[in-house]
């Protein structure tokens, strides 16, 4: 059965035509990857699969009852309230599953006779059945972990929406999105503003999810984990492929490969055909023959090439040699009001290292590479360059800066002052700005072309030390793929922010994290690094487990003790972990008598709420009714600091060595 048909959808902007009679079927498992060039109409299409976008023509039918949820690249705003609140609220239906208890309990207060009291107390039942069972799937104890997985603090789940920044605001919606748990999610570019820790966690809540999935990422890592189908939108068409990106563009390469062989093929037919035709047409002799072959020649078949369109290509310039010591960190201090980012952050940068900085939002990134650049003074300290460095920096509010007024030309021109006007067009060429293209006013474009007119002034103004903070953000995969390519091949330093996890692996000899205001260095990619992270995190649950055995043999060796001695050995260790762990037991002693009662109690009231002749006396039934749902409320709190209590006991017994 299939969750969705999409039929002949067509959809134009004036004269371009994005989707022409495109068609394709989704089953309730299915996770496809929607790729294609930027403006090929891949966020058009998944508008469209979402219900805010119409088509020119064409039918979408969905299973019944259906549920679609949809991250778009750019958020339009958050319910009001508490950020917790408002993940809650994008659940569909708890308005209406209140609205309908509190209905119907009107409704009984009001019942005029037994048989109505009667029916309405059944459906009141059923809505708090109907409640209960909304409220273990989406509640708040779920929103809140799932809150904690893309990055927000306990602190920050009571604050209100409208102080988030962006980022964390698509986080929120994100965080909406995965409480509501709909039967298809549609997700435009949705690593944008997760770091790798939250990346982490969430490459792993979406590979556990069962449900269908359409993905736009041009991250190609975060692609092939996730999809198991393309859906790609080419020259010819939409077209569907089965297997993860890799796999795509093995077959789409091998598709061109069999209709290049194929149309040789033919190709070498028809000179042999007309070759014929030519030599013994004339000859009466041959007249049949040549006829013959004339026939066979008309009926050769057409084989139509697959058309490639055209993509991102070029290479940095040769550059000068710098000095072994590119930049020096010294000292650095920086706060903003409170908040203090760094201090007394010491670093260097080595000639020929590609360093890629990464922490969690908020560490300090791109402050780390705003104060390199020389955009940001630190408080205190100092920023040196080596000898013979020569800095470019591209940042993400670069492509947003650019002169709207300027067209693409006027804006590059005055970087290559001493190039003629032909040169700027061919470097502007080689980022799909071509002919009359470079006359294009900077308003008019996208924020991938705005992307790529920042990158080539980067390319006009030729660095050998480049900084460059979330370079592939606006790019699409196969721009990200050039970017990566072309970075591999430059023979400067270079230092870069990214979330992109093939970006990273593809050009990092060294990771730089930033924790705590500091910088911890590891050598190779991210994969490196998180590998080397994992090694550490068993090292220590060794570590533990060798100090527990340790302790062990301390014990052992105790009894070689003097009878004297071994009793205060251990009345000392006892004490220790009496002080330590004894305020925490009974603590979970409290909660867990707390819970005994409580739980108790809930069970007779429920009985109680079991039996329809309640509901004949109203008065009695509603504080009933409200003392229950007050007690489950209670019930959840405790629990989840039942849970918080035993974490912090196991802590703690970690601590001693037990």
């Amino acid at each position: 059965m299939s969750l969705l048909i999409a039929q002949d959808v067509c959809l134009a902007y004036g004269k371009k035509v994005l989707f022409d009679d495109a068609s394709f079927t989704l089953g309730p498992k299915d996770r496809v990857g929607l790729v294609g060039a930027n403006g090929t109409g891949k966020s058009s299409l998944m508008k469209i699969v979402a219900g805010v976008q119409h088509a020119d023509s064409g039918t979408l039918t969905f299973a019944r009852g259906a549920r679609v949820g949809y991250l778009p690249q750019e958020l339009a705003g958050l319910p009001s309230g508490t950020v917790v609140e408002a993940v809650m609220s994008t659940v569909p239906g708890r308005d209406a599953l209140e609205a309908r208890l509190k209905g119907t309990e009107k409704e009984l207060a009001e019942a005029p006779d037994e048989e109505t009291q009667l029916e309405l107390s059944q459906e009141l039942a059923d809505l708090h059945t109907e409640l209960d069972h909304f409220e273990e799937h989406y509640g708040r104890h779920h929103a809140e972990r799932i809150l904690k997985g893309l990055g927000f603090r306990e602190a920050d789940l009571a604050k209100p929406t409208g102080a988030l920044s962006g980022g964390w605001r698509m986080r929120a919606a994100l965080a909406g999105l995965l409480l509501q748990d709909p039967d298809l999610l549609l997700l435009d570019e949705p690593t944008n503003h997760l770091d790798v820790p939250t990346l982490t966690w969430f490459d792993e809540f979406l590979r556990r999810s069962n449900k269908a999935l359409i993905l736009i990422s041009h991250d190609r890592e975060f692609l092939n984990r996730q999809v198991k189908r393309v859906l790609s939108l080419e020259i010819e068409g939409l077209r569907t492929y089965v297997g993860n990106y890799d796999s795509y563009k093995r077959q789409r390469a091998d598709e061109m490969e069999q209709l290049k062989a194929r149309a040789a093929k033919v190709e070498a037919r028809r000179a042999e055909l007309q070759a014929f035709i030519d030599r013994f047409g004339a000859k009466a002799t041959k007249a049949r023959q040549a006829q013959s072959r004339a026939k066979m020649l008309e009926k050769l078949e057409e084989v139509h090439l697959l058309e490639e369109r055209s993509t991102v290509h070029f290479r940095f310039p040769e550059v000068e040699r710098s000095g072994r010591d590119v930049a020096m960190l010294e000292g650095i201090r920086k706060s903003y009001g409170s908040h203090v980012v760094y201090s007394g952050l010491e670093a260097r940068v080595e000639r020929g290292q590609r360093i890629a900085v990464i922490g969690a939002n908020g560490a300090g990134k791109t402050t780390l590479l705003k104060i390199l650049a020389g955009e940001l003074a630190p408080d205190s300290g100092e920023v040196k360059l080596g000898h013979n460095v020569v800095m470019g920096y591209y940042a993400q509010h670069h492509a947003d800066t650019l002169d709207k007024r300027n067209t693409i030309l006027e804006e590059v021109m005055p970087l290559a002052a001493d190039k003629p006007q032909s040169y700027v067009r061919g470097v502007l060429g080689a980022f799909l700005f071509s002919g009359d293209d470079v006359d294009k006013p900077i308003g008019v474009l996208s924020g991938g072309e705005r992307a790529r007119v920042a990158l080539a002034k980067l390319l006009l103004r030729p660095s050998n030390f480049l900084l460059m903070d979330e370079p592939t953000n606006h790019l699409d995969l196969d721009s990200s793929e050039m970017l990566i390519e072309a970075l591999q091949q430059y023979g400067g330093t270079l230092l870069f922010v990214s979330h992109n996890r093939a970006f990273v692996n593809g050009l990092a000899t060294q990771v730089w994290d930033v924790l705590d205001g500091k910088v911890v260095p590891y050598s190779g990619n991210l994969d490196e690094y998180l590998y080397h992270q994992e090694q550490q995190r068993l090292a220590a649950e060794a570590a533990g487990a060798g100090e527990r055995a340790k302790a062990g043999g301390d014990k052992a060796a105790t009894a070689a003790m003097s009878e004297k001695d071994r009793k205060r050995v251990e009345a000392e260790a006892r004490q220790r972990r009496s002080t330590v762990e004894g305020p925490i037991k009974k603590e979970i002693a409290r909660i867990e008598e707390r819970i005994a009662k409580l739980e108790a109690e809930q069970k007779t009231r429920e009985a109680q709420l079991a039996d329809p002749d309640l509901y004949n006396d109203f008065a009695r039934a509603k504080p009933l009714m409200d003392t229950h749902r007050a007690g489950k409320e209670e019930l959840e709190t405790l629990y989840m600091e039942w849970e918080a209590a035993q974490e912090k006991l196991a802590a703690a017994a970690a601590t001693l060595g037990a």
